[in-house]
């Protein structure tokens, strides 16, 4: 009998471009294993998933999280900015209300 497969999709987005690639794996695979098969490492050669965040659609996950059928795993950039203190910097440049 075949091994069930399902249909996942493996996006990482840069400023300048962006990276998808749907892909058709055993099921069982992880997150980590599907990065690995898509290619994204070789194309986007400064990526550490030791470090990077990951997800699926929006939410993070870890690496070893196993797929389910049209998963699409996020490959997430890491933050250039604090966002807590961007906050902070826009709301001190705007007049108190009152």
């Amino acid at each position: 009998m075949a091994e069930a497969s399902i249909h996942v999709q493996v996006c990482h987005a840069l400023p300048e471009s962006s990276f998808l690639r749907a892909l058709t794996v055993p099921a069982g695979t992880t997150i980590e294993q599907a990065v690995a098969q898509s290619g994204l490492l070789q194309a986007i050669p400064g990526i550490d998933l030791a470090v990077s965040m990951v997800g699926i659609y929006g939410k993070k996950k870890p690496l070893d999280t196993v797929l389910h059928e049209h998963d699409r795993v996020e490959v997430y950039r890491p933050l250039q900015a604090d966002p807590k203190e961007a906050r902070r910097r826009r709301a001190g440049n705007k007049p108190a209300k009152g």
